[in-house]
């Protein structure tokens, strides 16, 4: 394994330390995350040289350069010309399928990996279709600051089979669109992802 590859797996090891170190809801689970939290860390070691005191002080939370969270939705059509919306265990409105990026993951990688996690299709990308600062859109106010990248994909597989946090999973025409979950998606960003369906050809929009 070279040495890029294995520091990205530190990376995203650090990442799910983090996360479990944030939503730990028992001291075992907490002494476990710091145990994997250090296993990255050793491992960041090995391939930067790095000493660990310094990869200790330079990934502390609060020594973190604060950056923008990204989320990343997949736009995908049925021969219908009707797009594909999950319905949101957390809220029971329907979004397009995605969530976070995740460290050591491509954009087109989250795109395709949320898509079969949520609905049981396997996608491919076709074309990103919009790069939007969530602040610059109606969504509800929210503490995170917020990228939305919207990628258009194509089903070559699979059938529907919900994820644990996903209600339902359909398609719906561009007049039959359900209640969103406003906080994902909102009518607007629907309605620009179906001119793309009508023309191939625009181009992508970025704020």
């Amino acid at each position: 394994m070279s040495s890029t590859n294995l520091l990205n797996i530190a990376k995203r090891l650090k990442t799910m330390s983090h996360l479990g170190l944030t939503y730990a809801n028992n001291e075992y689970d907490a002494d476990r995350y710091k145990e994997l939290e250090q296993i990255s860390l050793e491992l960041m070691n090995m391939v930067t040289e790095h000493p660990l005191e310094i990869l200790t002080t330079y990934f502390h939370h609060k020594k973190e350069y604060i950056t923008p969270k990204v989320d990343i939705r997949a736009v995908v059509f049925n021969e219908k010309q009707e797009i594909l919306l999950v319905k949101e265990k957390s809220d029971g409105r329907w979004s397009l399928p995605g969530g976070w990026a995740d460290i050591g993951l491509s954009p087109v990688d989250v795109a395709v990996k949320e898509t079969f996690e949520e609905t049981g299709f396997t996608v491919e990308p076709v074309k990103l279709l919009a790069v939007m600062d969530k602040r610059c859109h109606t969504h509800p106010p929210e503490l995170d600051y917020v990228y939305k990248i919207f990628i258009q994909c194509r089903i070559f597989h699979g059938e529907y089979n919900p994820a644990f946090d996903i209600l339902e999973v359909d398609f719906f025409g561009r007049d039959a669109i359900p209640p969103l979950s406003l906080d994902r998606v909102l009518p607007a960003q629907i309605s620009l992802m179906f001119e793309y369906l009508d023309d191939p050809d625009k181009v992508a929009v970025v704020d």
